[in-house]
C-alpha cells in the first residue's frame, strides 16, 4: 500500500495544527501582508510570527515575494479559503451536535 498520499496529507494538516497559525492564514486569506502587519493584527511579537511563517513557508502554504526590505506573504493556494471556511463549519456542526446532546440531558433531568 502507498502511503504517500496520506503521508502529504498528514504533514499538511500538521503544518496547520497551531492556533497562530491558522490566525496567519487567516488574515492572509484577507490579502497579502509583510510580518509587521500580521504582527499587528495579531498583537503578537515579530518573532512569533516570523516562526510560524517560516513554518507555513516550508510546507509551501504560504510564499513571500520580496518588496524593498520587506517580504510580503501571500497564500500559495487560495484553496485554502475554503478549506478553513469547510473546518470552521465542521466546527460549527459539532457545537450545534454538543448544544443538541446537552438540551435532551437538561429534558431528561427535568
Amino acid at each position: 500500500m502507498n502511503l504517500e498520499l496520506q503521508q502529504f496529507k498528514a504533514d499538511f494538516f500538521k503544518a496547520l495544527a497551531h492556533p497562530l497559525r491558522i490566525r496567519i492564514l487567516e488574515l492572509l486569506c484577507e490579502g497579502d501582508k509583510n510580518v509587521n502587519e500580521l504582527q499587528t493584527l495579531i498583537g503578537s511579537e515579530g518573532s512569533a510570527v516570523s516562526q510560524q511563517l517560516a513554518i507555513l513557508r516550508s510546507k509551501n502554504i504560504v510564499y513571500g515575494t520580496k518588496d524593498g526590505n520587506r517580504v510580503v506573504y501571500s497564500l500559495r493556494d487560495p484553496m485554502i479559503k475554503e478549506l478553513l471556511a469547510i473546518a470552521r463549519q465542521i466546527f460549527n456542526n459539532h457545537l450545534i451536535d454538543t448544544i443538541s446532546m446537552l438540551d435532551k440531558f437538561n429534558d431528561e433531568a427535568e
